[in-house]
């Protein structure tokens, strides 16, 4: 058996299960673009990702990763806004299969710059209106960073009230690795 997939690597393989080609889907933190270029493929040319995030050197590695990885970038759309906006930049007929968020910091970027549980819970709350049916919001969760702690306990929380016969939700964690190990939250919309 191969090793068991880190957090990242899980949210991964979880986003292959739930997108197809065509579908809508939201980056709502894109970072260095890694999952955005994941979601670009999987969606095709036919497809849409919304991808989020206020930093633009978070929008500069993105566009340099995609367009080094894609033949044309058309089927992305990437908003220097925060993802507590998507409610307000999407129209309300759009309906996701899956959005993705990483919490805490820009990776190489500016460490005080970092997701935040208000903000957050806005988004998370807006990804569970448009999702459809079988659809996965997947977030990954670093907190071991100053201000990580306090979102992490307010998106567990949000998660664990989700009422059961509406939504599945999973933690997927390691509870033996030293140093606040990243941990995944996917939650599936049942009805």
């Amino acid at each position: 058996m191969n090793q068991l997939p880190n957090a990242l690597q899980f949210s991964h393989l979880l986003l292959k299960e739930a997108v197809s080609t065509g579908d809508q889907v939201i980056d709502g933190t894109i970072g260095n673009g890694n999952d955005t270029l994941l979601l670009a493929k999987l969606v095709g040319e036919n497809g849409t990702v919304y991808g989020f995030d206020i930093q633009q050197q978070a929008l500069q590695h993105t566009i340099s990763l995609l367009e080094k990885n894609l033949s044309g970038l058309q089927n992305v759309q990437l908003y220097k806004k925060s993802h507590a906006e998507i409610d307000n930049v999407l129209d309300n007929n759009v309906r996701i299969s899956a959005a993705i968020f990483n919490l805490g910091y820009l990776p190489g970027g500016d460490k005080s710059i970092i997701t935040k549980s208000t903000s957050t819970l806005t988004a998370l709350t807006t990804c569970l209106k448009k999702l459809q049916v079988g659809g996965l919001v997947v977030i990954v969760v670093y907190y071991g960073h100053p201000g990580g702690k306090k979102e992490e306990e307010s998106v567990v929380d949000f998660c664990q009230n989700l009422p059961q016969k509406n939504f599945a939700v999973l933690n997927y964690s390691f509870v033996n690795q030293a140093h606040e190990p990243p941990f995944v939250l996917a939650i599936q919309k049942l009805k």
